[in-house]
């Protein structure tokens, strides 16, 4: 069939001129002065709407889209990261460790992962596994529990805790993989958080919504409350995220933000754009740095786009 032949889907361009003027109205004006970077939405309306009538409805504006926003000179590959530190990565393929220098090692065929407090291990899960393995991948230890989910691990360098789901329930294990206990069942499928500068204590959803904080070695209630403020926060608004960090609003651009992470030296957050298949840096001290890195699907196996489990340790 021709393309002129092709029936255009009820809405399909009101739909598509929605979003290429939504990301016009959220590009930034471009001074006189020469800047390190800049959003670019160069795609026009016609050729999305064009798109749109050769596929099924939505899926091509979804495409083209993605093709039309970014960082414009962005790096083709990661060569390095800004800061120093080591990033851990969750992909379709498995987890993934990233060097300084961009060098990246596959640990193995997990799903979920978590730094140990000081970086030495990393904790890892799958449908049925909890481990504990070292950065080059080799195994410390293993534990068999069903439906894994959520590991995170807390404590100084001689002791450790690791909380994790297994199902609905929330159990603990020790960083030696001893001592594994249940501490609440029938929890909400939310993320684990240990509470910083308090010990043991872990920070759980009830099933009513509420936050609850117990001390992981008794079990005892600490407190109930509202959920506490993050370092860096991402927010949806429209067809634009934006990332708010020290109160600011430090990077805005069109589509899906999934992940912020900030470096370990504290001067970058790294901001991970599904939309523009793109790791953007944004540098937090007081320069207006930005450093972005496409296709990042393709270098962790493909599939999906990666996620980000966490930037450690200089």
């Amino acid at each position: 069939m021709k393309l002129d032949e092709t029936p255009i889907p009820n809405g399909a361009e009101e739909r598509a001129w929605a979003v290429v003027h939504a990301a016009f109205e959220e590009r930034a004006p471009s001074p006189s002065e020469r800047r390190v970077w800049r959003p670019v939405v160069v795609l026009a309306a016609a050729a999305i709407v064009a798109g749109a009538v050769a596929s099924p409805p939505g899926q091509a504006v979804l495409d083209s889209i993605r093709e039309a926003v970014g960082i414009e000179r962005a790096q083709p590959a990661l060569f390095s990261l800004p800061a120093p530190g080591r990033l851990l990565v969750e992909s379709a393929d498995g987890v993934w460790v990233v060097q300084a220098d961009g060098s990246k090692r596959r640990l193995g065929d997990w799903r979920e992962a978590s730094w140990s407090p000081f970086g030495r291990f990393v904790v890892v899960a799958r449908a049925n596994e909890l481990a504990a393995v070292e950065p080059n991948g080799d195994v410390r230890w293993s534990l068999a529990r069903p439906r894994v989910r959520f590991p995170r691990w807390a404590g100084d360098r001689i002791d450790t805790r690791i909380a994790y789901f297994s199902g609905s329930s929330l159990r603990v294990v020790a960083g030696d993989g001893t001592g594994d206990r249940l501490l609440r069942r029938n929890v909400a499928s939310v993320a684990p958080a240990w509470v910083p500068g308090e010990g043991f204590r872990l920070a759980y959803t009830d099933r009513a919504g509420r936050t609850v904080v117990v001390d992981a070695d008794t079990g005892r209630v600490v407190r109930t409350t509202a959920a506490p403020a993050p370092d860096a926060t991402i927010r949806q608004r429209g067809a634009a995220s934006e990332v708010v960090a020290d109160g600011r609003v430090v990077f805005r651009g069109t589509g899906e933000f999934r992940d912020v992470a900030r470096s370990p030296d504290g001067r970058w957050l790294l901001v991970t754009w599904p939309t523009a298949d793109q790791w953007v840096f944004v540098g937090t001290d007081g320069r207006r740095k930005i450093e972005a890195v496409s296709g990042i699907t393709r270098q962790f196996g493909g599939g999906s786009f990666p996620r980000i489990a966490g930037w450690c340790c200089a």
